[in-house]
């Protein structure tokens, strides 16, 4: 009897306990969403953890609170319990209706909206808008502008949505108020500040960005004084550290760079240790081109890196690993360099994946690489594919990199990301050339139209002694073959009264075609349909009133050029190789054969940036059965001969002293371009040249009415160039040494364009 009601006692005490449990906590019977405008109810209640039925749990509640507000959906959230119903209390966060921005001039509106997270018809949250305050803010401190202030505004609209502004306070652009360097010895301050790419605030700059503070220029600025010391010897340079310090008031900045020079060392023994069967390694010795007892240059083991790489492939080795071994001795002070050829890993390429070209197509980029899906991979050809597509020009940047596959061990993936820039160009130009005299110039060209990579350009010239205008069309892939194909559509007028006492017109066009036949290699081929006029003769010469009338010629010339300079535009060491060749009389008037000859050589001096260059050029034209005509001639002077006009060295008729020109000339020059100690980015330069050339005699039938001579003709001078912010400038004065009397002299040569 005690047993059993003490049973009935425990029952009691558990079932007590169960209904406190149970009034504490029950069940929810059902959950009410308020507050909803856009969303759905079920949807509000698809993102909780906690469901109509579940036992009302504390922590479930949390959870789908947090839940709901991780959505970004809504600006806030409320639970409350009313008896077994669960109540769920939102506000949605608006939709925003137009992003606008106001008060800035610095960076347009365009280029804003594309950084900006956020989007008309998406949902506005405050951390989203935070991001985009960021983002702004740091577009500015790139451009320069530290002192940036963005203030979001919210303007409210029906329907719950919202207007979303951003207001900019530009600030005053936050220039570089000084650069030092802690640590250089073997380089003072200011030849290190022309190696930076940033430079210090000065009034001259006002047309440049290079003076604003930009943390991505200062890396990139750490990197090219490494390679500026890289190349002069100091194995062991290294930058410490670069602060960049603000002004109290934030419109500047000081940057100091601490660098560690270490000693400067010269190139050792260099040797070449070949582990691939079968590959002799004293073929390739005359790859290495460095000599010992020269100064120790990274860049030259670079490109001897390649070279070893681009010869052993060749051979019939597709997987090369080409290291260089550094030995350095520090009582000698050189550097042993002993490169290891050896089999590479056996590597494909998978695929190539190309980002951030929005005009550019695929294929103008893929054409550049030297490799392709399926390749061997090779590293050489991927940093020679990424030169290629930087000197395509149509990028800001251009970064090409490698990636281990994700399907298998053996297989790389390449990618790709540039960066697009503007490839259109329109240009005026105003100027005046002792050559044309006053002109006006424009020019209209598209670099990469319709992102295919072709090239057009119209422009025209009106000066006083010539009127022009070109239209020019080129496919560099023509049929998707790496041969550039284009046509020329041309009409001039040239006055050439002062010379020769008379007018020259020429209309026409022509078909050529380009290749490289290896990597400096390249043939050229031109088909050219013109007629020319000779008219408004203004003389009693016979020779040349004799030349009155038009006539067609159809001509073929082909050309071969072998280049190995280090620049086509401003060389300091390398040559090239030309030759020329030209047929006519493949229908049309005219019947000849004219070739002509080139070549240049080009050395770096012991000073910096002064460079020798010796150049030469000879032509030579023969009439088929018939006199050349004079528009055909040639003439040296101006360009060709300075301190000669023109024209100036010609046979030259005795009783008028017109030009008539020769069947052969010959020029050669010696020029030592130098800087003049201002600072490089002014694009200021001084020559000092010896010119010599001479003409043949003229095509006519009674050379004793003629005055010619086949002497060289000699002078000497100097002068200055100027890439100035409005075109280039030049100025050349020469002094004739050696001249026959009739010859025709010009002391000053002054040239000056712009462009805007």
């Amino acid at each position: 009897m005690r047993f059993v009601l003490l049973s009935v006692v425990l029952a009691g005490l558990l079932v007590g306990s169960f209904a406190a449990v149970a009034q504490e906590g029950g069940s929810v019977r059902s959950i009410s969403v308020q507050g909803t405008q856009r969303i759905e109810v079920e949807t509000v209640k698809s993102y909780m953890t906690i469901a109509e039925g579940d036992l009302y749990d504390p922590d479930r509640i949390n959870r789908s609170l947090k839940a709901l507000f991780n959505t970004g959906l809504f600006k806030d959230v409320s639970f409350r319990r009313e008896g077994d119903q669960l109540v769920v209390r939102v506000i949605e966060n608006p939709i925003i209706n137009r992003i606008a921005f106001e008060g800035n001039k610095r960076l347009n509106s365009e280029q804003l909206q594309t950084e900006v997270q956020l989007r008309p018809r998406t949902v506005y949250t405050r951390s989203k808008v935070q991001n985009d305050v960021k983002r702004i803010l740091e577009l500015y401190r790139r451009s320069g502008r530290f002192a940036a202030v963005v203030e979001p505004k919210l303007i409210e609209l029906e329907q719950n949505r919202v207007d979303l502004v951003f207001e900019i306070s530009e600030g005053q652009s936050t220039n570089v108020r000084r650069i030092s360097f802690v640590g250089n010895k073997r380089y003072d301050e200011d030849k290190l500040r022309e190696v930076l790419h940033t430079k210090e605030e000065r009034w001259y700059r006002f047309l440049s960005s290079d003076d604003t503070y930009d943390p991505d220029r200062v890396t990139y600025d750490r990197e090219l004084l490494r390679r500026f010391y890289l190349k002069r010897g100091y194995a062991d340079f290294r930058v410490s550290s670069a602060i960049a310090e603000l002004t109290p008031n934030r419109d500047g900045f000081f940057i100091t760079y601490t660098i560690e020079e270490g000693e400067r060392f010269a190139f050792g023994k260099s040797t070449i240790n070949a582990s691939l069967r079968d590959l002799k390694a004293e073929e390739l010795v005359p790859l290495l081109e460095s000599e010992e007892g020269d100064w120790y240059n990274a860049d030259q083991v670079e490109d001897i890196v390649q070279k070893l790489t681009t010869a052993v492939g060749t051979k019939g080795y597709a997987f090369v690993d080409v290291r260089p071994q550094v030995n350095r001795n520090a009582e000698t002070k050189t550097i042993d360099i002993v490169y290891n050829i050896q089999e590479g890993p056996r590597v494909f390429v998978e695929r190539i994946d190309i980002s951030g070209n929005v005009r550019t197509l695929d294929r103008v980029i893929r054409r550049e690489f030297r490799l392709v899906e399926g390749d061997a991979f090779n590293s050489a050809k991927l940093r020679r594919s990424q030169q290629r597509i930087r000197d395509l020009n149509f990028f800001e940047k251009a970064e090409v990199t490698n990636v281990p596959s994700d399907s298998a061990p053996d297989r790389t993936v390449i990618k790709v990301n540039v960066q697009e820039k503007s490839t259109g160009e329109l240009s005026l130009g105003v100027g005046y050339s002792t050559l044309i005299g006053p002109m006006i110039e424009a020019s209209l060209r598209e670099r990469n139209l319709l992102g295919r990579g072709q090239d057009v350009r119209l422009a025209g010239l009106l000066g006083t002694k010539r009127t022009q205008i070109d239209f020019s069309f080129t496919e560099p892939y023509f049929l998707e073959r790496e041969i550039a194909a284009g046509f020329d559509l041309f009409a001039m007028e040239r006055k050439l009264q002062d010379e020769s006492s008379y007018s020259a017109t020429t209309e026409g066009g022509g078909l050529r075609i380009g290749y490289q036949i290896t990597e400096p290699l390249r043939q050229d081929w031109k088909y050219t349909l013109k007629q020319d006029t000779v008219k408004s003769v203004n003389t009693s010469s016979r020779y040349i009133r004799e030349q009155v009338g038009s006539r067609i010629t159809s001509s073929v010339l082909q050309s071969v050029t072998y280049d190995k300079r280090d620049s086509r535009i401003e060389p300091s060491e390398g040559y090239f190789l030309r030759g020329i060749t030209e047929a006519a009389g493949l229908g049309g008037d005219a019947h000849y054969l004219r070739g002509t000859a080139m070549a240049g050589q080009y050395f770096p001096l012991w000073v910096e940036r002064w460079v020798l260059s010796l150049t030469a050029s000879g032509s030579y034209i023969y009439g088929l059965g018939e006199r050349v005509r004079i528009t055909d001639r040639f003439y040296a002077g101006g360009d060709s001969l300075r301190g000669f006009a023109t024209g100036g060295v010609s046979p030259r008729d005795k009783q008028t002293n017109d030009a008539l020109g020769g069947n052969w000339m010959a020029t050669g020059s010696a020029q030592v371009r130098f800087p003049l100690g201002l600072p490089e980015e002014f694009g200021v330069m001084g020559h000092t040249f010896t010119d010599v050339g001479t003409v043949g005699q003229a095509d006519v039938d009674d050379l004793s009415d003629v005055n010619h001579a086949s002497s060289i003709r000699i002078s000497a001078g100097f002068g200055l160039s100027w890439k100035s912010p409005m075109g280039p400038v030049a100025i050349d004065i020469g002094y004739p040494l050696v001249k026959e009397a009739f010859d025709e002299k010009e002391i000053f040569k002054f040239s000056f364009g712009t462009r805007f």
